[in-house]
């Protein structure tokens, strides 16, 4: 039997239902009753942990599933030792260094050296910065980042970005898209090299799901 990590969030519907295309219905995640973080899936075929997005990597690295899915922004972010072996193509949105929209600054270069930038993804923004040579000071916050620059306590933010509504009721706005981020489909690499439990079958098969939606 294998073992499956799914995302809580924003991802648990697209991500239940590349499964049943794939023959493993993990449905019982989405009845509002149910409070277990673990099921079998009715063909007794694999079972299903329900983790937080950030964690499905490390159920992956260290074994405790075969397969998981998860956000790009996620790998980008924690860089974990796991296979990554499919964009699946749903969960997109944009990973950006957003301002104040009536400030001074129109690219991620316009801001001065040694100013603060507010993120949830603190390797992710600090990667970044270093990348285009600018010295800043990376504040992490755990949610409401926008707030940052309306307060005054930074002078930007990188965030991941969906439909950019969050941003212009905030009167922010995206100076750059550092990349864009989808769900992708990972796995133990270990597990994955000897094939353990026929697990090459079911990563074929989630490939086939993500040929047939394209």
């Amino acid at each position: 039997m294998i073992t499956v990590a799914l995302p809580k969030g924003s991802l648990l519907k697209d991500t239940i239902r590349m499964l049943q295309g794939a023959g493993l219905d993990f449905s019982g995640f989405l009845d509002s009753s149910n409070r277990q973080l673990q099921i079998v899936e009715s063909s007794g075929r694999a079972q299903g942990l329900l983790v937080r997005a950030q964690d499905v990597p490390v159920y992956v690295e260290y074994g405790q599933a075969q397969l998981g899915i998860v956000g790009y922004d996620v790998l980008y972010e924690k860089e974990p030792n796991v296979a990554q072996l499919a964009d699946l193509g749903f969960g997109s949105c944009r990973f950006s260094v957003a301002t104040k929209k009536d400030g001074p600054y129109r690219s991620a270069l316009d801001l001065p050296p040694h100013c603060r930038v507010a993120s949830k993804f603190v390797h992710s923004a600090r990667r970044y910065f270093q990348s285009i040579d600018l010295p800043v000071e990376i504040i992490p916050l755990s949610g409401s980042v926008e707030l940052g620059p309306i307060t005054g306590m930074s002078e930007a933010i990188v965030d991941l970005v969906s439909t950019g509504r969050t941003l212009k009721e905030n009167n922010l706005m995206e100076l750059e898209v550092l990349f864009e981020s989808t769900a992708r489909l990972v796995a133990h690499p270990l597990s994955y090299r000897l094939n353990v439990d026929n697990l090459s079958e079911y990563v074929d098969l989630i490939r086939q799901q993500v040929l047939v939606v394209a």
